[in-house]
């Protein structure tokens, strides 16, 4: 009884991942709990990057180059861009920051729902006018952005692959926003799971449109979130306008040497989307067999449910009976608690929580 009314009066996080608190509530080490809640490759960090990052240590006796002038030209081969359009940060949050305070200064900013519960921290930081939208994202065969969007003097904010419900949204979809609204923001966090012959990144365009901002992460591909690293990709005037507001190091030196070999190791990259390919259709095929579950389809490492008992329901007793945590999505808008999130994990580690869905839900 002690252990429910805990759970019941912590604050319910914002973010999936976290593991201190989730340990809190059930009072075992964090170490014991298996984390379906945070969407991280379980294959990482690669090794490459874990031997590189010990032949590193040396550096933390100095500053950072604080231009990155090593990593951005890596960044710059990698997406065959210029450098000068390509700014490092601490975490696609920090970057997103900033992106949230130039959003802040247009009349209106239009923001997705469900969606990133972060992108509203960013905007009411600095006084946004925020417009949500919904949209149908249970028939994407009907999507239209614009429809909803009737302010032309305007900015907007989206995420693709979507989070949470893993749509992969067209760039068909996406290109039009360029032409109406005077800044496009796309969080392209998850792109990278997406196979390369069906990603719909917009950095192709990124020179023709200089009211477009990329952000994208480097930690869930390549599992380092605790290092905090993700870049932006924009018109060099506004990136240059974030680095005159931003602290002067934001990249410590150890991220710096973990992105520039994650991005060379295509042989990492080729084993995570094969194991993608085979775990997710496990974890699918498993959730499409349990009563009270209905799974929607993603196009990338997590998998939003829908669940006849009580999400927050769930989530406690997952967490008090097989020491496994899960995203409660009440924190999304629009979804209430009927909908949860998981990370598609190994075959083994996935078969442990679909056992453990079985016997909850039966």
């Amino acid at each position: 009884m002690r252990r429910k009314s805990s759970f019941r009066q912590m604050k319910q996080p914002v973010h999936g991942g976290n593991l201190v608190w989730a340990a809190a509530q059930i009072g075992c080490p964090v170490s014991s709990i298996l984390d379906f809640s945070a969407s991280i490759n379980p294959l990482g960090p690669p090794q490459t990057v874990l031997t590189a990052i010990k032949m590193a240590l040396d550096s933390l006796k100095h500053y950072p180059d604080p231009q990155y002038t090593n990593l951005r030209q890596a960044l710059s081969e990698w997406h065959q861009l210029p450098s000068e359009w390509i700014l490092p940060g601490n975490g696609a949050a920090e970057l997103l920051t900033w992106a949230s305070r130039d959003l802040a200064a247009q009349k209106h900013t239009y923001v997705m729902i469900p969606g990133f519960r972060d992108y509203w921290r960013g905007l009411q930081t600095f006084g946004a006018t925020i417009t949500p939208i919904s949209f149908p994202w249970q028939t994407p065969n009907s999507l239209s952005l614009l429809d909803n969007c009737p302010e032309t003097e305007a900015g907007i904010i989206i995420n693709n692959p979507h989070n949470p419900t893993g749509q992969l949204f067209p760039r068909e979809a996406l290109l039009p926003l360029l032409e109406r609204f005077k800044l496009v923001v796309v969080d392209e966090a998850f792109m990278d799971f997406v196979p390369s012959s069906r990603q719909q990144s917009l950095i192709p365009w990124i020179g023709d449109y200089p009211n477009l901002v990329i952000v994208r992460s480097l930690t869930k591909f390549y599992s380092l979130p605790g290092l905090r690293l993700g870049y932006a990709i924009a018109h060099p005037t506004r990136l240059q306008q974030w680095q005159t507001w931003r602290d002067p190091w934001p990249v410590n030196s150890l991220a710096v040497t973990a992105a520039i070999t994650a991005i060379q190791d295509k042989a990492f990259a080729q084993q995570t989307r094969q194991w993608l390919l085979s775990a997710y259709e496990q974890l699918l095929t498993g959730l499409l067999q349990i009563q009270g579950l209905e799974p929607v389809p993603s196009s990338v490492n997590f998998i939003l449910v829908k669940t006849q008992i009580p999400s927050s329901q769930l989530q406690l007793e997952l967490l008090q009976k097989h020491r496994i945590l899960i995203r409660d999505c009440s924190t999304f808008e629009t979804l209430g608690d009927r909908y949860f999130r998981i990370a598609v994990r190994t075959f083994r580690e996935n078969n442990k929580l679909l056992q453990a869905l079985s016997d909850i839900c039966a």
